[in-house]
């Protein structure tokens, strides 16, 4: 292996760009409202206007980056780009190590809540034989992670980076999580694995697993089945406009996100209230700070652009591949964008663990973090040494 650093970071964000954020915010320019009465346009204005106000008024950033910065954070230079991760170890010992990857439009924020239920679950009513050390990177052209400079940061190189930074920290044995572009990465890391036996990846859990249908699916389609074919229509027809845009022209995108907070504010909101398992309202999901913190993941560090690339670079990931043989698990959640049937799963997983979750969207460790903990901990229980 060649020479590397680990080197500690702390979230700094100059005051500077906390006065050009509150400037920006001041100076919005507001469309007129939508015509209709509830969200099928898109954000409601006065709800936009709402939480920018909050945003500008009453959202304390540093008392926030505080927060953030209380769970330790590193830097690694891997393959030429410099990756930023959470590395929380448990006080238990024996932990098992594990990998958590997030997407779009998150952020290792989402993990806040979940952290101390898996690195120390004593502390929460559980046992010190289930506790991890855990591990979430930012995916590169995300938060403090550096934005690559030239084509070829996808998923597969992305998977390929996180079994070296797994390796760098000592870790020759350890398993992995995630969800929409975690997902696509873990899957690539499960598919590796699978193809390698000395990888070090052995066993993967999943709170967005992406199958193809069965041929039994197609012609004959069970109740599950239909579901999933509804859900990915729906998808298609209402949701998916942002990874067309995203995976077509970020460059031409990311020009008015990076410019404007509010537009990058919407961007997301959008994305929260669409996803999360909520009672028409976002915040009956998540807490308005909550989703503040991942909003200025993207505006502290201007990776609109960045982060919107990998759509350009990986988009295709989510489709089908070789079979995963290494052990998997899946938590089911209700309200998930894209719900794979469980016999959809079977045949591109080597399943071994299937939860049907009584609540939560596409965001689950933001949304669920107990539920999502425990299940975790069910999956790799087995598979503890």
């Amino acid at each position: 292996m060649r020479p590397f650093s680990l080197d500690r970071f702390q979230i700094d964000v100059p005051q500077t760009v906390i006065d050009d954020l509150h400037d920006r915010l001041d100076r919005t320019r507001w469309p007129e409202a939508e015509t209709v009465d509830d969200w099928s346009q898109g954000v409601p204005l006065n709800y936009v206007r709402e939480v920018a106000d909050h945003w500008r008024h009453r959202y304390d950033w540093r008392q926030r980056e505080a927060r953030l910065n209380a769970v330790e954070h590193y830097i690694t230079d891997i393959d030429g780009l410099s990756i930023h991760f959470v590395h929380q170890r448990s006080p238990h010992p024996d932990a098992m190590p594990l990998l958590i990857t997030h997407g779009w439009p998150g952020s290792v924020v989402e993990f806040y809540e979940l952290l101390p239920r898996l690195t120390d679950p004593t502390a929460f009513g559980g046992v010190a034989s289930d506790a991890f050390n855990v591990v979430c990177p930012s995916l590169p052209g995300y938060g403090f992670s550096s934005k690559p400079t030239a084509t070829g940061t996808g998923v597969e190189r992305i998977a390929a980076m996180w079994a070296e930074l797994m390796q760098r920290l000592g870790y020759d044995r350890w398993v992995a999580q995630g969800g929409d572009w975690g997902a696509a990465v873990t899957t690539r890391i499960g598919r590796d694995a699978s193809a390698d036996p000395a990888h070090g990846c052995v066993g993967i859990h999943l709170n967005m697993p992406i199958a193809g249908p069965t041929p039994e699916a197609m012609s004959a389609p069970t109740d599950a089945d239909q579901a999933a074919f509804a859900a990915l229509g729906h998808y298609q027809q209402w949701d998916s406009g942002y990874s067309k845009q995203q995976s077509t022209r970020p460059q031409t995108l990311g020009y008015g996100l990076t410019d404007s907070p509010v537009g990058q504010l919407a961007w997301i909101l959008e994305k929260f209230w669409a996803w999360t398992d909520n009672d028409g309202h976002p915040e009956s999901a998540l807490d308005r700070d909550a989703m503040l913190d991942d909003v200025m993941m993207y505006w502290i560090t201007a990776s609109a652009t960045s982060s919107a690339r990998l759509y350009w670079e990986s988009f295709g990931s989510f489709g089908p591949g070789d079979r995963v043989t290494i052990p998997t698990g899946v938590a089911a959640f209700p309200k998930e964008i894209i719900r794979s049937p469980r016999s959809w799963c079977e045949q591109a997983f080597n399943l071994v663990h299937w939860t049907d979750m009584p609540r939560g969207g596409h965001f689950a460790a933001f949304e669920q973090p107990e539920l999502l903990a425990a299940d975790i901990a069910d999956c790799f229980r087995s598979l503890r040494q």
